[in-house]
């Protein structure tokens, strides 16, 4: 069975000792009361090392937002995979909307930044979804297909397997709008089916994929019913341990 995951990506949010004490308090209520899903917080450069000390990795997986597209060298500011893997985080999301935006992360980088973050033993939360613009011209489908085609499509299905995708509409991101449950069970199944395409019925049925853009303890229940959706990839609920808790919850 593919895994139910709820992953929150703080962004930049949190100095080190709010990040400390956030990544505790989640801790002690996860032990308290154990989540029904794999539950992964994705924490800026700066935390990880930290974080990865005082939680339990058998209940708080840990990721970073990002990691470099080359392996090493004069690379002023940059964080490679090798870094990330060796603070004690398992994941790291690539292809966030944010970072295709702002930095100009074009699928040709997150092809490099995959295979990198592969070879280092990490996990791939990797983000795809589309504009407003898009969704209005009823592009979704052409634009989350060529985002799969042009950064992880070239993967073995042995690699594959060591992928977690997101489906983020970016008119969802932090806007309060979210895609119905209809709407995102809808695009849920049809990357599924290119999943399979490529790869098979198998490794499509052991894919998990993520729903983010605005979800919150309010609707998660009626997102993770539907038979596609495998969890989410949390934005700002994630930063209170009691809002992050009540998404986990919905698995229960």
């Amino acid at each position: 069975m593919r895994k139910k995951i709820v992953a929150g990506n703080w962004k930049m949010n949190k100095n080190l000792q709010e990040g400390v004490a956030l990544a505790k308090e989640l801790n002690e209520v996860l032990t308290a009361d154990k989540p029904n899903c794999d539950v992964v917080i994705c924490t800026p450069f700066i935390h990880l090392a930290s974080v990865a000390q005082i939680i339990n990795p058998d209940i708080i997986g840990l990721g970073a937002e990002n990691c470099a597209d080359k392996e090493k060298g004069a690379y002023t500011g940059e964080v490679s995979a090798e870094m990330v893997k060796s603070t004690g985080a398992q994941y790291v999301i690539l292809g966030h909307s944010e970072r295709r935006e702002y930095y100009n992360e074009t699928p040709e980088i997150l092809k490099e930044k995959v295979l990198l973050a592969l070879a280092n033993g990490l996990k791939v939360i990797f983000c795809i979804g589309e504009s407003l613009e898009e969704r209005k011209a009823n592009k979704q489908n052409e634009v989350v297909k060529a985002e799969l085609e042009g950064s992880v499509f070239n993967l073995s299905a042995e690699d594959f397997s060591k992928i977690v995708i997101a489906y983020e509409p970016i008119w969802a991101i932090g806007t309060g709008l979210t895609a119905t449950a209809e709407q995102a069970e809808e695009i849920h199944a049809y990357i599924r089916s290119l999943i399979e395409a490529k790869y098979g019925a198998e490794v499509a049925d052991n894919t998990s994929i993520l729903y983010g853009g605005s979800c919150k303890a309010s609707n998660a229940p009626e997102l993770f019913a539907k038979p596609d959706i495998d969890g989410g990839l949390i934005g700002g609920a994630s930063l209170k341990a009691p809002d992050f808790k009540g998404i986990i919850d919905a698995w229960k």
